[in-house]
C-alpha cells in the first residue's frame, strides 16, 4: 500500500515543485503526480501547470531503479539511517572523484577549473581525509593565479576542518610573512607553537620577531630551538642573527661558527658570517669567506661580495696626473709657475683635479661642493703639514675653502672639482700644491660614509 501526500503549490516548475516537499532526507527524491489540475488554457505539453499535486517520496538506487517509499506501510524507518550512512560513503567517493579531477586540472595549468573543483571536493565532504588535501590544492591554485587573498581564504578553511592541527597555521603564516605582513605572521605562528611548540615552527616565529625588531623575543624563541635540537644548527644560527641585529657583533660571531661546526655544509652560516665581518669593519675577514664560499654555494658568494661591497665604506683611491692643478710641486712654489697667466697681478685661473673613488657614489652628494674642503694641510701623517710646518712667508697664496663646482663621472667612478687661485697685488705669490689637501665628506650611493682613513688627498702624502 502506497500513501501520498497532497500540497498545494503553485508553479509552472515542477523542480520548484519537489523542493517545496519537506522532506528530511537529502536522499529522498520525488515523484508528483498531478491529482486536481486546474482548467488552463494552454497546451497539454506544459510539464507542470498551475494545480493541486499529491507528492510520492521515493529513494534509488545506483541504477535509477525505486528502492523505498518512505509512506509505504511496509517502509522500516531504520533502514533510512542506513541508507543515510551509505550516502556519506557516496558523497565521499564523489569527493574523492572530483579531487582527482582537480588534481589533473592542477598539473595542466588550468587553475580556475581545478580551484573550482577542489572547492566542490571540500564542500561535498567536508569531514573527508581527502578534505584537507583538496584544501591546499586550492590555495595552491589560487596562487598560481595571483589570487592570494583567496588562497588566505582557503587556508582559514582548512583550519576551520581542523583546529587542533598546526598545519594550515604555518602554511597561513608563510604567505603572510613572503608578503610582508609580518604581524598577521606573528599570529598564525604563534597560534602554530601553542598547538605544536616544535623546533621548526619556534624558528619560524622567531624569525618573523626578527622581521619585527622584537628582538628580545626573537632571542627566547632561538634560545628553546637551541634546547630542542642541540646537535642542529638553526638555533646557533637564529642568535648569530639575533645579535648581528642588536649590533652585538662578537657574540653573533661566536654563535655563527656554532652552527657551522654542526654542519659546515650549512653555508647560510658562513655567509651570515661574513655579513657580521663587514659590519665590524674586518672586511678582509669577510673577503675571504666570499672565496670560501665561490666553489661551495656560488649565489651566496655572490650576495655576500655584494653586501660587502655596499657595506665596506668608499675612499678616494688617487688623484689622475692628468690633473691641471700640479699637486707633485715643492713648497715656495711662484703661483706663476702653475699657469702663466698668474704672472699678472691680481689675475684669477681656474684649475681641476680629478679624484678617483673605489666605488659608486652619490651624485647629488659628490656634486655637492659644499661637501668638499680645501686647505692648507695640517697634518696626519709625518711630513704632512703646509710648509713642512715651517712659517708660512707673506707671499703664500690662500686656497679658496670650498670648490667652485664639482662634476661627477658614474660611469668611472671619478669627480672632478674645480676651484679659483688669485695672484695678489705685487704679482709674487707663492703656493705648496704638494700640501694643498682636498677632503671629501660625502656619501656613496648606498648612503655610506666615507672611510675616515682614506677620505683626504694631498700630493705629498696621497691618500690619508
Amino acid at each position: 500500500m502506497t500513501f501520498y501526500e497532497t500540497v498545494n503549490f503553485e508553479t509552472r516548475n515542477i523542480n520548484t515543485l519537489a523542493a517545496a516537499v519537506k522532506n528530511p532526507q537529502a536522499a529522498v527524491n520525488f515523484l508528483a503526480v498531478k491529482t486536481v489540475p486546474r482548467r488552463i488554457r494552454r497546451p497539454a505539453k506544459v510539464a507542470a501547470p498551475r494545480g493541486r499535486y499529491q507528492v510520492r517520496l521515493l529513494t534509488f538506487n545506483a541504477n535509477g531503479k525505486a528502492t523505498m517509499d518512505i509512506f509505504s506501510a511496509d517502509f522500516n524507518p531504520q533502514s533510512l539511517f542506513v541508507n543515510t550512512g551509505q550516502q556519506g560513503q557516496q558523497l565521499e567517493q564523489l569527493a574523492n572523484n572530483t579531487l582527482s579531477q582537480g588534481i589533473d586540472h592542477f598539473q595542466a595549468g588550468r587553475y580556475g577549473d581545478a580551484a573550482a573543483a577542489f572547492e566542490q571536493a571540500v564542500s561535498l565532504a567536508p569531514a573527508s581525509p581527502y578534505a584537507q588535501n583538496a584544501v591546499d590544492y586550492l590555495a595552491m591554485s589560487y596562487l598560481n593565479q595571483g589570487r592570494n587573498d583567496k588562497a588566505v581564504k582557503a587556508y582559514e578553511t582548512g583550519i576551520r576542518l581542523d583546529p587542533a592541527s598546526d598545519v594550515f597555521h604555518v602554511k597561513l603564516a608563510k604567505l603572510h610573512y613572503a608578503e610582508g605582513r609580518y604581524l598577521e605572521a606573528r599570529t598564525a605562528y604563534e597560534k602554530a607553537v601553542s598547538l605544536h611548540p616544535s623546533a621548526s615552527n619556534r624558528f619560524s616565529l622567531g624569525q618573523t620577531y626578527l622581521q619585527l625588531e622584537e628582538y628580545s623575543r626573537a632571542e627566547n624563541e632561538f634560545s628553546q630551538v637551541q634546547r630542542l635540537a642541540s646537535g642542529e644548527p638553526a638555533g646557533y644560527f637564529g642568535l648569530g642573527q639575533t645579535y648581528s641585529k642588536m649590533e652585538r657583533y662578537e657574540e653573533a660571531v661566536f654563535q655563527f661558527k656554532q652552527a657551522i661546526e654542526r654542519d659546515d655544509t650549512f653555508y647560510s652560516g658562513y655567509a651570515e658570517l661574513g655579513y657580521a665581518y663587514a659590519d665590524m669593519g674586518r672586511i678582509e675577514d669577510a673577503e675571504a669567506l666570499v672565496v670560501e664560499l665561490e666553489e661551495k654555494d656560488p649565489d651566496l658568494a655572490d650576495t655576500l661580495a655584494r653586501y660587502i661591497y655596499k657595506v665596506d665604506p668608499p675612499s678616494i683611491m688617487f688623484a689622475s696626473s692628468s690633473s691641471s692643478f700640479l699637486y707633485t710641486l715643492p713648497m715656495r712654489t711662484p703661483l706663476s709657475v702653475l699657469d702663466s697667466y698668474l704672472a699678472n697681478a691680481g689675475a684669477s685661473k681656474s684649475f681641476k683635479i680629478e679624484f678617483q673613488f673605489d666605488k659608486e657614489m652619490q651624485r647629488e652628494s659628490v656634486e655637492n661642493r659644499f661637501n668638499w674642503e680645501i686647505s692648507r694641510a695640517s697634518g696626519g701623517v709625518p711630513g704632512n703639514h703646509y710648509n713642512f710646518g715651517l712659517p708660512i712667508a707673506d707671499t703664500e697664496i690662500m686656497p679658496p675653502a670650498v670648490p667652485d663646482y664639482v662634476y661627477y663621472d658614474d660611469r668611472n667612478l671619478r669627480a672632478v672639482v674645480s676651484f679659483t687661485l688669485t695672484q695678489n697685488d705685487t704679482a709674487d705669490g707663492t703656493i705648496d700644491p704638494s700640501h694643498i689637501a682636498f677632503k671629501f665628506k660625502g656619501e656613496d650611493k648606498f648612503g655610506g660614509a666615507m672611510d675616515p682613513e682614506a677620505d683626504e688627498f694631498t700630493g705629498f702624502s696621497r691618500v690619508i
